[in-house]
């Protein structure tokens, strides 16, 4: 390296960098003041600030606190104060909670001095707080989530001035910083060495005697309960007493460092008292890199090596011992991880056993010039020292401009960037922590990179001889991505449309797959079950950031006790989380390989877990491929328990190469031996990843990950543990109550799951298909890239669709080699016979016998042997096959199978091409026996297995023939202008037909016949029934009730079976949802519940039916109506009377009769299209229906007798497929699928209002308290909304993923 300069600056540079610290000066203290986001309180004698809301709680001794306050008179309570005579002439304790940094009558009036206070979440300022508190509390760690800090600048004692004297001179300086977990919080107080001028104040009722209070400086919880209705004074924590000890705040410290005190202030779980810092020596430590107040607050962060086996450590089974240089100590923050390496384990943050080894001989390099970590040790004396600015707001000068590259002008400078080569000795092994991280090649590798730096410009000149760029590392960035220069370096970005960190992209909006193995070994109480290469798969929406994970094949023990572990499956939320604006799901920033490390400690038995996920890139279908590995024990939970986790909120802080997060989650699990009983673990997570330096760095600092509607549940049975999470990740100050949420933002978009939202003004929004698939963005399908010659695949290479995409694949005989498929030569894997030899061809090869041995090549024998015979019609097969003679002799053709004979000339039971490798089964005739194919690698069928009889297949439906015959007349290619009948897998009709991909839609019955005045054309489909059973699946479930539990309950009909959700209040109790009847082959609509007979009844669109069951256990089903249905959908049941009342969609009309079927009778069959939705008000005897016939919908009513029929709502609706009656507000109210809104009106027509207008495809709809619950197809559950505010309360999505039709209440007792 080149220096240029004159070498007192570099002396005087060298001086600055490597000199120690002696005490906390102003520069030393943590940023303050208006410019960095602080609060000024209120100039006065005694004042409080305004309330700082909490964004996490705060543990304050053992107690939750959700708010501080700021006063004057240097404290910090977690209540609004008293007035100042109550508590600021008096000694401690208090009697209200305080923190005192320096508690006297301060006052900042006429413009002596100012209070600054802030809630700061900056991982600069956080890892600042975590170094401290892990030096002073060797073995402890700790990882603040959040800070407040307040400020202290130049503030006066009070005084009563008088005429003929002047105000003091003398102001004090001073800080205070409290930082927290979710499980402990610390408080820093910082004096600089100039800071404190007068050390106490005099008591205002007795001024005329001269009598001064030493400030007070410590912590005092207050008052707390004591027995019943005592109060009782609690514990405290004082730090002076006499004017002296208030003198050795700045002149002293407690941490090594005169002038900074640290203390442990409060813990979740235990605390009995304050406990300070203990400096038993001093840490020597690297000087002060000078501060920059612009600077950026992350930290660069070194190179750690780590063990290759996470588990190999054999003093501690779970947390190895991370390696690192001798000359430095183990960073706060684990480190930079390439892919392939093991994750930096964390260490418990109650060390059991030996302590980690204080470094005090090792030197501490602050790398970033921010925040600075304060030590005491030797000092340098500097012969030229640097006097910096005294610090404060607007009082620090901006540093001068440094001439760096473009495409580095956003990017934080280096401290090696200014040093002589002889001040880099002093770093000499560690030049990764200078220059942030040295650049690395795709495998890994280190390239060299010659700097010339000049230190009269600033300007780093880098040498690109060897220096990474597009045209040699291209090949690194995913084929929907591109390649970037820049300075030092080059980094890959996704194209549009595309997502992802440029080394991997997926289409924006198209759903995700996971797949997986796990393997460990966890202690369920004293028992060791083992996973043994266990399935793990996962899929996820992306529009809403649903994250549905099954891990299959899991023991029973540890099934149950793995429920509380939603971090497993809460990886692949975080990594494709619904993202709020400006703001980034963990893909976009990992990609699909870095490894996460989970770390959860239980409460109150102290088991602990360790999981490691490491993702192995995507597959070629853009599935991600994971790896798992748990280890450790876990708490026994009783089987058939039921485990509930609320909504809860996680903060994730990014650095360079490493993601953190730690938290504490609560759950409850409910058994009937136990009851409801509530646990917690307390989880710390890192994850680790590749990260490209070189370009402008897009991540944020930290965001918020919220998990809501969480469902958790292990089937005994399948040995399934299931977890369902929706995810959203956005800022950590989220609007608790916003105006307008877009529904892209909100999840509630009805876009299809392929489609991404794209968000307009207000709640305006609008679909679009992901890349690979084509539609109008709320129904796509997949685009066939490779039909439509979209693709532009090489030679020697085809085509194969995917979903949303394509790959091309090399052909037989061809391997894929720098991204061109090249000839394989097969006659390196010796594929012929001993006495055969090989010779390779393009794309194929050839096996022929030596001389003296006859055969294929593959099988020789010895042609003296025995006498030749004829040939059989397996060697004529084969010999016809090797093509005629050429100078080399008989030849396959190129890539051509050739059978295999065996010693008695018939086919060999097993075939393998010789070239693929696929193998398969044939019978005597040389026929591939259907079913026994297997691909290169996979086990060969057995042969020897009596063939199973061939199946018969399924004749062509009427709409496939009716499909091939369109295709046929359109000469092959339809267009947009042409219809083509859609047919399901099972070759049926699908309800809803369309004009390819337009907007214009029917609906048709069986027999593809168009169900009349469902016609649109409009942006929402008509809502189409489907009126064949899905395709018969085995072992059928028995057809009997299961009830649900005691109570109140939502019974939803969905398809086949009647599900049942247990209401607690009006929140709907999801984990305890279940199947209540399960009916193959039925397709259940309609549905009420009668409280008199405590039944169920249904209609059955399929069996075209009416059918009852008791809700009691092994209850059957009991058939009422049977025939003269055709398209039952809607019903109603009169409790009072008896009756029961039903639409009939086919015929289009409405009929009723007796609860057992007797006195039948049509009321209605005229004047109706599509009648959907009927209710009756029981106490009136009214009924009330909907017809959402596209052309002229209404709502109608008449009596229970069918008289007096009348129009009630025929303005401003669409589609009202639901409606219910509010018995509280005496309203008839409906959901809406063309407007999108929930409107209620009175049965006279009078008093209509909007309850809600951004529904998304409401298909049916009840009311039940302050609550409407309605079924809704877009989300595929069940929707709770509050009847009061008009808010969306809640939300439950099945694991089985299908249509939810009918809706109604069911109660213990008639309401």
């Amino acid at each position: 390296m080149k220096a240029r300069g004159s070498l007192p600056a570099v002396c005087v540079f060298l001086c600055w960098a490597v000199c120690s610290v002696s005490a906390v000066r102003r520069e030393h203290l943590f940023p303050y003041g208006t410019r960095h986001g602080d609060s000024t309180l209120q100039e006065g004698d005694d004042e409080t600030s305004e309330v700082l809301e909490l964004r996490r709680p705060l543990y304050f001794y053992e107690t939750q606190f959700s708010a501080l306050y700021v006063a004057t008179n240097g404290i910090i309570s977690t209540q609004d104060l008293p007035m100042e005579k109550q508590y600021v002439d008096d000694g401690f304790p208090t009697d209200f909670p305080v923190i005192a940094p320096f508690l006297a009558d301060i006052d900042t009036s006429r413009g002596r001095g100012a209070i600054y206070y802030r809630m700061e979440e900056s991982p600069g300022v956080l890892t600042r707080v975590a170094q401290e508190v892990q030096r002073s509390f060797p073995g402890t760690y700790f990882t603040p989530t959040h800070a407040v800090i307040a400020t202290w600048e130049n503030v006066a004692a009070y005084e009563e001035v008088s005429r003929n004297s002047a105000p003091s001179s003398r102001v004090n300086t001073f800080q205070a910083v409290v930082a927290y977990d979710d499980t402990d919080s610390y408080a820093l107080f910082l004096y600089p060495e100039d800071g404190l001028q007068f050390f106490g104040t005099r008591p205002k009722e007795s001024y005329n005697v001269q009598l001064e209070l030493p400030a007070r400086v410590g912590f005092c919880r207050g008052e707390v309960s004591f027995l019943v209705f005592s109060r009782t004074e609690g514990p405290y924590y004082s730090v002076t007493s006499n004017e002296q000890t208030v003198k050795n705040l700045y002149q002293v410290g407690n941490t090594g460092v005169p002038g900074l005190w640290l203390f442990r202030i409060g813990n979740r779980f235990s605390f009995q008292n304050v406990v300070p810092a203990a400096a038993a020596r001093a840490v020597p430590t690297a000087g002060l890199v000078a501060q920059d107040r612009e600077a950026t607050t992350t930290p660069d962060y070194a190179e750690v090596e780590y063990p290759d086996d996470p588990f190999s450590d054999p003093t501690n089974d779970y947390y190895p011992t991370v390696l690192t240089d001798s000359e430095f100590p183990p960073p706060a923050f684990p480190e930079y991880l390439e892919p392939g390496h093991s994750p930096t384990l964390l260490r418990p943050s109650v060390t059991r056993g030996e302590e980690p080894e204080s470094p005090a001989s090792q030197s501490h390099l602050q790398p970033y010039g921010g925040d600075v970590l304060l030590s005491s040790g030797p000092e340098l004396l500097p012969t030229q020292p640097l006097e910096p600015p005294p610090s404060g707001p607007g009082a620090f000068p901006l540093p001068e401009p440094r001439q760096l590259p473009h495409e580095d002008a956003n990017q934080p400078s280096s401290p090696a960037a200014h040093l002589d080569p002889a001040v880099q000795t002093v770093y000499r092994g560690r030049d990764d922590v200078l220059e942030g991280n040295p650049p690395h090649g795709p495998d890994h590798y280190v390239v060299s990179v010659d700097e010339d730096v000049d230190f009269e410009t600033g300007v780093i000149q880098y040498s690109t001889e060897n220096k990474e760029t597009c045209a040699r590392f291209q090949q690194t960035c995913s084929q929907n991505g591109y390649c970037t220069d820049y300075s030092s370096g080059f980094c890959c970005h996704c194209h549009t449309g595309y997502y992802g960190n440029g080394r991997h992209c997926l289409p924006e909006g198209a759903p995700q797959r996971v797949n997986g193995k796990v393997n460990g070994l966890v202690s369920v109480g004293a028992t060791p079950v083992e996973l043994d290469n266990v399935d793990l798969h996962a899929y996820i929406v992306m529009g809403d950031g649903r994250a549905y994970t099954a891990i299959s094949q899991v023991p029973e023990p540890i099934g149950w006790a793995l429920m509380p572990m939603a971090p497993i499956g809460g990886l692949y939320g975080w990594l494709f989380a619904l993202e709020l604006p400006h703001h980034q799901n963990g893909f976009r920033i990992t990609g699909a390989e870095f490894t996460h490390y989970t770390e959860a400690i239980f409460y109150p038995g102290n088991q602990r877990l360790t999981i490691v996920q490491t993702a192995q890139s995507l597959s070629p279908e853009n599935y991600l491929s994971m790896n798992i590995h748990i280890r450790g024990s876990v708490p026994f939970v009783v089987p058939g328990a039921t485990v509930q986790m609320e909504p809860y909120k996680e903060i994730y802080q990014y650095y360079p190469s490493v993601i953190t997060s730690s938290s504490v989650r609560d759950y409850t699990v409910v058994s009937l031996e136990k009851g409801s009983e509530t646990y917690s673990y307390q989880l710390r997570q890192n994850i680790t990843y590749r990260d490209c330096r070189h370009g402008p760095r897009t991540s944020p600092e930290s965001q918020q990950l919220s998990m809501e509607r969480i469902f958790i549940m292990y089937d005994k049975e399948e040995r399934i543990l299931r977890y369902a999470i929706t995810n959203k990740i956005g800022p950590l100050r989220e609007d608790p109550h916003p105006e307008v949420v877009n529904p892209c933002y909100a999840g509630t978009h009805d876009c299809d799951t392929t489609a991404q939202c794209l968000p307009g003004e207000g709640e305006q929004f609008r679909c679009q298909c992901a890349t690979g698939y084509r539609g109008d963005g709320r129904s796509c399908h997949d685009v066939d890239e490779c039909a439509e010659g979209l693709a532009s695949c090489g030679s020697h290479s085809s085509c194969v669709n995917l979903p949303g995409s394509h790959r091309c694949q090399c052909q037989s005989g061809f391997g894929l080699s720098h991204g061109t498929c090249v000839d394989i030569d097969e006659c390196t894997s010796k594929p012929c016979h001993a006495q055969a030899f090989c010779l390779n061809s393009l794309g194929s090869f050839e096996c022929r016998c030596r001389s003296g041995f006859r055969g294929d090549g593959f099988n020789c024998l010895p042609q003296s042997l025995r006498p030749e015979r004829p040939k059989t019609r397996c060697e004529q097969h084969r010999d016809s096959l090797q093509g005629g003679l050429g100078p080399r002799g008989p030849r396959p053709a190129i890539g051509a199978f050739v059978p295999q004979c065996d010693e008695e000339g018939q086919y060999r039971p097993l075939q393998c091409h010789g070239s693929t490798g696929y193998c398969w089964c044939v019978d005597s005739g040389g026929q591939e026996r259907e079913g026994t194919r297997t691909p290169p690698g996979a086990p060969p069928t057995d042969c020897d297995k009596p063939e199973p009889p061939p199946l018969t297949p399924r004749p062509e439906t009427v709409c496939e023939r009716w499909r091939a015959s369109l295709v046929e007349y359109y000469r092959g290619q339809p267009t947009s202008r042409h219809y083509l009948p859609q047919c399901d897998s099972a070759g049926q009709f699908v309800p809803l037909q369309c004009y390819s991909d337009t907007t214009y839609c029917w609906c048709v019955d069986k027999d593809g016949t168009e169900v009349p005045g469902t016609r649109s054309h409009d942006a929402v489909k008509p809502p189409c029934v489907p009126t064949v059973p899905p395709p018969t699946v085995r072992p059928l479930p028995r057809p009997d009730v299961t009830p649900p539990p005691s109570g109140t309950s939502l019974l939803y009909a969905q398809g086949q079976q009647i599900g049942a959700l247990p209401l607690n209040g009006t929140r709907m109790e999801k984990a305890k949802a279940s199947v209540l009847l399960a009916l193959h082959g039925s397709i259940v609509v309609g549905i009420d519940y009668n409280c008199q007979d405590r039944k169920v009844y249904w209609t059955d669109l399929s069996g075209r039916t009416i059918n009852r069951a008791s809700l009691e256990s092994g209850a059957e089903p009991e058939t009422i109506i049977s025939t003269g249905l055709t398209s039952p959908e809607g019903l109603a049941v009169d409790a009072r009377r008896s009756m029961m009342f039903w639409v009939d969609s086919g015929p289009d009309k409405i009929e009723s009769c007796r609860l057992d079927g007797r006195d039948r009778k049509v009321l209605f069959d005229t004047d109706l299209v599509n009648p959907r939705a009927i209710i009756v008000d029981s106490a009136s005897g009214t009924l009330y229906w909907t017809d959402w016939n596209r052309d002229a919908p209404k709502i109608e009513s008449s009596t229970v007798e069918g008289h007096g029929r009348r129009v009630v709502v025929r303005d401003g609706i669409g589609l009202p497929n639901a409606l219910t009656f509010d018995p509280s507000a005496r309203q008839i109210c409906w959901a809406d699928a063309g407007t999108k809104r929930l409107e209620c009106i009175a049965p006279d027509g009078t008093g209509r209002r909007v309850i809600n207008s951004n529904l998304n495809y409401p298909f049916s709809l009840v009311s039940y308290a302050n609550h409407f619950y309605y079924t809704d197809w877009r989300r595929d559950g069940v929707i709770a909304l509050n009847r009061d505010s008009g808010q969306f309360t809640d939300e439950y999505l099945p694991d089985q993923r299908s249509h939810l039709y009918g809706i109604t209440v069911a109660s213990p007792s008639c309401l």
